[in-house]
């Protein structure tokens, strides 16, 4: 894999501010560096095409609201979400896409995407900084001043459900325009005749901001935001692709790497560094047990 630069927002000015226009976005973007080039090394035949684009369609949204586990949630979690979807100023569905991935590795870092952000740090192919500061909760900040509290109302191993909220701080507006949303990834798991694992995930994004910025958002932003939101989804889903085959040929490699991890808690990087080494032992050694400081703690609001 060649070494990058630093990404800088400037080099897509345009799609940056938009992307950062909302809280959606900026989760996204934990997801994905806002320079839709900044990713160009992911290995793009490790993802396969399920749908061709995202969409905003109706359809698509009632779909997406079904999906949406009201019944599982607390008054105060469910309020939050109910809040955002009666006052969606943007909705979309990323396109759906399949990768070779190990379906723990999957769900390690979907629960931990302080981890794959601070992977970014060290490559230096994002400013983006991402702390956990809760049980659920991460923090998302630029060096604009744009900040994000993200937090995992439900996580299982087939639906993740995420409600953001936060300031964008930038020239798009001229002054600070706070936004909210609601994130559903629907992930799901296979493996073909030869054995490899392979995972699906569908991203639905409810997007809720100021009605001051409703108008330039959806008539002017929304094209770029939703084309720059794709495009990070699928390049983070070859990154993860990536990293799940790098675990298999050089697992030693990655648990290296785990210890550098400095923005992510101990116990954190002392899971991910003995989740690698147990797909490594797998990839070469066939099934083996699943040793229990691989398995993640059970945490107050999440379902395993």
């Amino acid at each position: 894999m060649r070494k990058l630069g630093p990404v800088s927002v400037g080099t897509a000015p345009l799609a940056a501010m938009a992307v950062r226009t909302t809280v959606f976005a900026l989760f996204v973007m934990a997801w994905g560096p806002s320079d839709p080039t900044a990713l160009v090394w992911a290995a793009y035949d490790d993802v396969r095409l399920i749908a061709f684009q995202g969409t905003t369609s109706a359809a698509a949204q009632r779909d997406a609201v079904r999906g949406i586990p009201l019944e599982r949630l607390g008054a105060a979690d469910r309020d939050k979400v109910e809040s955002v979807l009666a006052n969606v100023s943007l909705f979309r569905r990323m396109p759906v896409r399949r990768i070779e991935c190990e379906p723990e590795l999957c769900l390690f870092l979907v629960r931990h995407p302080d981890v794959v952000v601070n992977i970014w740090e060290l490559m230096r192919v994002s400013e983006l900084q991402m702390e956990q500061i809760g049980a659920r909760r991460f923090r998302i900040t630029e060096a604009d001043g744009t900040v994000a509290d993200a937090e995992v109302l439900y996580s299982s191993r087939d639906t993740h459900l995420v409600y953001a909220d936060g300031v964008y701080h930038g020239p798009l507006f001229g002054r600070a325009i706070r936004g909210r949303g609601v994130l559903v990834l629907k992930t799901g798991y296979s493996r073909d005749s030869e054995g490899r694992a392979h995972v699906t995930c569908c991203l639905d994004s409810f997007v809720s901001i100021e009605p001051i910025a409703v108008e330039l958002a959806t008539k002017t932003i929304q094209p770029i935001l939703g084309r720059t939101a794709d495009n990070n989804f699928v390049q983070t889903m070859g990154f993860v692709a990536s990293l799940s085959r790098t675990i298999g040929v050089n697992s030693r490699g990655v648990q290296r790497m785990a210890g550098r991890l400095e923005h992510v808690s101990p116990q954190v990087r002392r899971q991910f560094a003995s989740l690698a080494a147990y797909l490594g032992q797998r990839a070469t050694a066939g099934d083996v047990p699943l040793r229990e400081e691989v398995a993640e703690r059970p945490v107050d609001g999440i379902q395993r």
